[in-house]
């Protein structure tokens, strides 16, 4: 079967690089070739956050296991914490709390919608907290939220910032030194373009801090003080790693420092703007306020009488996978991921074979108007 196109939230394409490195024989998980890949990885890995004198932490898992690592490493009972929420996933983080008996006050958006930095302002001005959470962009809603301007807010204040930056390090700014962020929590297999299977998170020392001075948190597997030997030398053991998704990520890092900071961020947005441009062209419009739009998806809602399960049949037959909603969504939109390493050549097959889905369905298009309104952006000739 030729292999599909797949724009789904995450996971997202992979280089051909990162998939030879995985495809690499297993080495010893404490061998000079790990070694030196995990502790490239780490290094890379603070690079792109920012983060010179914290802590990173590469392990088994998935984006949900950073979320509960995260937390627990963080936030003691009898503390409190603040969870910005703009749909599915601050919900999880909701349950996290609730499913280890910690307390959080929500301040929460409309699904599709965002938290303006005034609402956190007022927020803040009547209670303190230990922590303030935040997921950084929303894979279900498509809100990407404005994180400087609220570690703008906290950088005075005793409060951890948390960033759940799943679908967003490695595709969108996250500064942590600069901008004060303590803790950002993702995984590799969306803006980093690698296989799934990693938790991901990097500290500030001050959050490290925090760890070190809590006594005992509900957790073996998910303790950062137990791997944190580990990833100052990866030569020690505490718990096997998944060895090949860790050479893999590493690629997946080189690939970013390769490309460059600002240039992929840049090459994101610029990316995000063709592909609305195209579909706007085509007819549709987003789920998402255009304020809180993100770089790395978008929710898409569906024109009158075009239904779900067929259109995402056809276009997977034409070689190109999206995502359905979630929750409340489900049935109203799509999702179609445009993160990683994504090259323009593969943005314009797929919007072809949107438009051409369309066309088959007897929807009125004009063939090849919404790809040349991408193309126009893809080759720089509207400013980004």
């Amino acid at each position: 079967m030729k292999e599909k196109l797949l724009l789904i939230p995450g996971p997202s394409p992979v280089h051909p690089r990162i998939i030879n490195r995985l495809s690499l024989p297993t080495v010893s998980h404490v061998g000079p070739e790990m070694v030196t890949e995990l502790r490239g990885a780490v290094e890379n890995l603070k690079k792109i956050v920012d983060c010179a004198q914290g802590e990173a932490f590469i392990v088994a898992g998935a984006g949900t296991l950073a979320m509960e690592m995260a937390v627990l490493n963080t936030v003691a009972r009898g503390e409190k914490a603040l969870i910005i929420s703009h749909g599915y996933f601050g919900e999880r983080m909701v349950e996290i709390f609730k499913t280890f008996g910690l307390e959080a006050e929500v301040l929460a958006s409309p699904w599709g919608q965002g938290i303006y930095p005034e609402e956190l302002e007022k927020k803040l001005k009547e209670s303190s907290y230990a922590a303030v959470i935040s997921t950084h962009v929303d894979t279900a809603t498509g809100t990407c939220a404005p994180i400087e301007q609220y570690a703008a807010l906290l950088r005075d204040r005793e409060e951890l910032f948390i960033v759940d930056g799943v679908c967003a390090t490695g595709g969108i700014e996250e500064y942590m030194d600069s901008w004060g962020i303590d803790v950002i929590l993702t995984a590799a297999q969306k803006c980093f373009g690698a296989p799934p299977g990693l938790a991901i998170l990097v500290l500030s020392p001050r959050a490290l801090e925090k760890r070190k001075s809590m006594a005992s948190i509900p957790a073996y597997y998910a303790d950062l003080l137990r791997w944190l030997p580990i990833m100052q030398d990866p030569a020690k053991y505490f718990s096997t790693p998944c060895v090949n998704e860790i050479r893999a990520f590493y690629e997946a890092t080189l690939i970013v420092l390769e490309e460059g900071l600002e240039k992929r961020f840049e090459r994101h947005r610029s990316t995000a703007r063709a592909i609305r441009a195209a579909l706007r062209e085509m007819g549709f419009t987003f789920f998402t306020r255009e304020d809180f739009l993100a770089p790395t998806l978008s929710v898409v809602r569906y024109l009158d009488g075009l239904n779900d399960k067929k259109f995402r049949q056809i276009l997977y037959d034409r070689g190109v996978v999206v995502a359905g909603g979630l929750g409340p969504t489900a049935g109203e939109v799509f999702r179609m991921g445009h993160m990683g390493n994504l090259s323009a050549e593969q943005v314009i097959f797929a919007l072809e074979a949107i438009e051409s889905t369309l066309i088959s369905l007897n929807f009125p298009l004009k063939p090849g108007a919404a790809v040349e309104a991408a193309r126009s952006y893809l080759e720089g000739k509207k400013p980004s």
